[in-house]
């Protein structure tokens, strides 16, 4: 299993969340990388319990994205209510 997003997957992932044709910086768009990317170490961290160098990622991870979710919601809360609901966080 490939640790890295894929150059497809992720095209595929910017292609979904972009706000125009030449967006790939937008705070929706980080999100969904990071989203993708935590899903991927979650399933890596249950098979390899102990691998507390990749949980210490993950929570890097985590706290990243929380940060980009909380600058969402202070500038555009319909955005982030959108973004929240496309990707099945907050439940």
């Amino acid at each position: 299993m490939a640790m890295d997003l894929s150059e497809i997957g992720k095209d595929d992932i910017v292609a979904q969340f972009r706000r125009h044709d030449t967006d790939t910086g937008s705070p929706e768009v980080q999100i969904a990388l990071l989203t993708s990317r935590i899903q991927q170490l979650t399933r890596h961290l249950q098979q390899h319990r102990k691998d507390h160098h990749s949980r210490r990622g993950l929570l890097k991870l985590v706290g990243q994205r929380r940060r980009l979710l909380r600058y969402l919601r202070n500038e555009d809360i319909t955005r982030y209510r959108e973004l929240v609901k496309t990707l099945g966080l907050r439940g």
